[in-house]
């Protein structure tokens, strides 16, 4: 995650292959992301969602947009 943006939650399917990273950008505006891993191999979590750069107002609207965006998120959630 770049120095521009602080990750506020990460949520991870059980079996760690793959997380929502939700974000506070430093102008105020929220986003989330999509990762993907695998556990073999070590180079860690690649982005897959292409989300990072939309924008949303607040934190609640940036969770709505990911539920509805991330199939496998309201699963856990």
């Amino acid at each position: 995650m770049a120095a521009d943006k602080r990750v506020l939650r990460s949520i991870e399917t059980a079996d760690g292959g793959r997380c929502v990273d939700l974000f506070v950008r430093i102008d105020g505006t929220f986003g989330f992301e999509e990762y993907r891993r695998d556990v073999e191999d070590r180079r860690g979590w690649f982005a897959i969602g292409h989300h990072a750069s939309v924008v949303f107002a607040n934190e609640g609207a940036a969770v709505e947009a990911a539920l509805i965006r991330v199939r496998w998120l309201a699963q856990i959630v």
